[in-house]
């Protein structure tokens, strides 16, 4: 992904609302699992780390990456942002530059 790509999507990200949040129990299987739900049907989601979750939100954006075939797009502060291409080329709502 170039910067410029990262770019336009950290600006569509910016107006969205987190749809996840992780917490104490950290990252199960069923939240990677809706997440990987999510990213097939949005291309671009926001998830919240919250205060009691012990874990660091950059390892935890590697490893839903890792786990969703997703690119992290930015991680600030207690927000993870992640991009995932639709596979079928009809359901694509964004269309990186």
């Amino acid at each position: 992904m170039t910067s410029k790509q990262r770019a336009y999507l950290k600006s569509l990200a910016m107006v969205m609302d987190p749809i996840f949040q992780i917490g104490k129990s950290s990252l199960t299987p069923e939240v990677t699992e809706a997440i990987n739900e999510a990213l097939e049907k949005r291309e671009l989601i926001k998830v919240n780390v919250l205060k009691n979750c012990a874990d660091d939100p950059n390892e935890l954006a590697q490893i839903v990456a890792e786990r969703t075939h997703s690119q992290v797009v930015q991680v600030i502060g207690k927000k993870i942002v992640l991009y995932k291409e639709a596979k079928d080329k009809d359901k694509r709502k964004i269309v990186l530059p």
